[in-house]
């Protein structure tokens, strides 16, 4: 990050293991914050998870040394394609005897057990954080679907498209690898380029254990606003794994009043006896504003016989009604979400093309790095950025020194915080537990700024 300038501030940043004078980024369109003794999401917990061992202990190297290090890495963030339809990191990871690695990460696991805080190896992950999988699925599209959801003539016609959308969060798994589990603080911020201005997206890891994360996206005309809470919640049974996503996704389109609250599917692991990776349960997408609704299932097109065959596994079914009068379908949703849906207004027979899987997520641009100075040192791909590099080199030493590195800076962090009694704050969000024990985010700011990072438009990537 070049335009890094070094200030002392009132205190320093002081841990057991490294002392370190505070760095104020005088570029930043959003600052760090690290003043005091809140390190972690600022220059001390970012330099404690990627410097070089020998700066961990006395004498502190200088301090335009400590700066210059710093500069080269908010540089090297590493950004990897998208899951899309077609090639990409699917067409990269295929190791040998993926199976059987597979099967031995669970041989001292029992059935029933949450894996929310179960540790792979770095072999077993995807280059980059669950942040960055979730910011994919807004802001790496080949349609502009969110846009549709706002321009939909009638309200029906706007739940229709708040389904097409919610079909396109869901991206093709990658059977064996996983994502990183963000570490608290952890931020994700990324713009689409376009005609209409494009939409800016902005996560962050609000709670580590257990883990929440918050998403707030708003485009450049005012006419939606996205806000997520989501919280996975991995258990083993034995022969599978089950990843249910606890919380609301809310969409708002500010122009006609209205707000959606859009649930998501489970992702289900087959390990036994046939290896495979779905998206599988119910779905519903609710407009109280509207009194409308809609009830999707993503199953298989028959049942399967002992885990052989079974038809597909890609099929998504459900209708649309309203809320007032649930036995009455408006409109019935067929079809498989990595290729067509279609939809079928009931009173005219009439049969239309609701999501085409091919053109919102057949091929999709990876994100780049447009103002680098503008990038944050808790930017998922900057914590991760070793870890990514080292696994795209297929490096296992190095991504697993790495990535233990980050664990147990965040580790040690946690327990510092829990020895003063401190409780940790989020920069960009409100945090709270409803009633019912499920967490609930808001943003601190009504809409989310241009991002360093920027998703290339179609015209431009081709």
């Amino acid at each position: 990050m070049r335009g890094w300038r070094a200030e002392l501030l009132c205190s320093t940043i002081t841990t057991p293991s490294l002392q370190l004078e505070a760095l104020r980024p005088c570029t930043f369109p959003s600052p760090l914050a690290f003043s005091g003794t809140r390190a972690e999401t600022g220059a001390g917990a970012f330099l404690e998870r990627t410097a070089p061992a020998r700066w961990l202990q006395a004498p502190w190297p200088p301090l335009h040394h400590i700066v210059a290090f710093a500069e080269s890495q908010c540089e090297a963030a590493v950004l990897t394609p998208p899951l899309s339809l077609e090639g990409g990191l699917a067409a990269e990871l295929r190791p040998a005897n993926l199976v059987q690695r597979v099967l031995s990460l669970f041989r001292n696991v029992r059935p029933g057990s949450d894996l929310s805080h179960f540790q792979l190896p770095a072999t077993f992950n995807l280059p980059k954080s669950q942040l960055q999988l979730y910011g994919e699925g807004v802001y790496c599209a080949g349609e502009d679907l969110l846009g549709r959801c706002a321009r939909g003539a009638d309200s029906l016609k706007r739940l229709a498209a708040v389904v097409a959308w919610s079909i396109s969060t869901t991206r093709p798994p990658i059977f064996g690898f996983a994502p990183y589990n963000p570490v608290l603080g952890e931020t994700h911020h990324v713009s689409t380029s376009g005609s209409s201005g494009g939409l800016n997206v902005l996560l962050e890891q609000v709670s580590h254990h257990p883990p929440v994360t918050a998403l707030h996206a708003t485009d450049a005309r005012g006419e939606v606003r996205l806000v997520w809470c989501q919280s996975p919640a991995p258990r083993f049974h034995g022969a599978s794994v089950e990843a249910a996503v606890r919380g609301a996704r809310e969409l708002r389109l500010p122009r006609h009043g209205e707000t959606y609250v859009v649930g998501c599917p489970n992702l289900v692991i087959r390990l036994l006896p046939s290896p495979g990776v779905d998206w599988a349960g119910d779905v519903r997408v609710v407009c109280a504003q509207s009194g409308l609704e809609a009830q999707l299932s993503y199953c298989r097109t028959r049942r399967s016989f002992l885990g052989f065959g079974g038809g597909d596994a890609r099929c998504v079914r459900g209708r649309i009604f309203r809320s007032a009068a649930p036995e009455e379908t408006l409109c019935e949703v067929d079809g498989f979400w990595d290729r067509q849906v279609s939809i079928k207004d009931v009173a005219t027979g009439e049969v239309s093309v609701l999501y085409d899987a091919q053109l919102a997520i057949g091929d999709l641009a990876t994100p780049v790095v447009q103002d680098p100075k503008g990038v944050s040192a808790s930017e998922s791909a900057v914590v991760w950025g070793e870890v990514s590099e080292a696994i795209l080199k297929k490096d296992w030493e190095t991504a697993g020194q790495a990535k233990r590195r980050v664990e147990d800076t965040e580790r040690r962090l946690a327990k510092e915080r829990n020895d003063r009694g401190e409780v940790w704050t989020p920069k960009h969000f409100s945090l709270s537990q409803n009633k019912d024990g499920d967490w609930e985010c808001w943003p601190l700011e009504e809409t989310v700024p241009p991002a360093p990072i920027v998703v290339p438009s179609s015209s431009s990537s081709s």
